[in-house]
């Protein structure tokens, strides 16, 4: 069960052991949306597509349906699951430019609800949670 902080709508700054979690596109050119904010702000590295970077944590999100970005997901959680002292940030991955739905994402992060140190967003816990 979920029941922890969601992450907020907009995230300006970060306290030194959190990590920003975004969307992002296989090639790491972060021009836009939250991938922008992360490359600007958290330290996000242009060229670099996947993985922690920085301040940040890349989810390639743009290379295909839902089912590509899975594995990506899954990735994510293995790693933080590794870094107790780290807390991540998910922003809403996938729903901006690359145009997927909160219904279509959310369920990737079904594992997350019970690692501690990911903090997701309000949307996602709401999707997948039993009305």
């Amino acid at each position: 069960m979920y029941n922890r902080e969601f992450t907020p709508e907009r995230i300006t700054e970060l306290k030194q052991n959190e990590i920003f979690v975004f969307g992002s596109n296989l090639a790491g050119m972060h021009g836009g949306g939250a991938a922008r904010l992360a490359y600007v702000r958290f330290g996000a590295l242009w060229g670099q597509g996947v993985g922690l970077q920085g301040r940040s944590y890349a989810i390639p999100t743009m290379q295909g349906g839902v089912e590509t970005i899975k594995p990506y997901v899954d990735e994510f959680i293995r790693f933080a699951q590794t870094r107790p002292d780290l807390k991540f940030y998910v922003t809403q991955i996938g729903c901006g430019i690359a145009g997927f739905k909160v219904k279509e994402i959310a369920p990737l992060f079904l594992a997350a609800i019970d690692v501690e140190n990911v903090i997701l967003p309000q949307a996602f816990v709401e999707s997948v949670s039993p009305h």
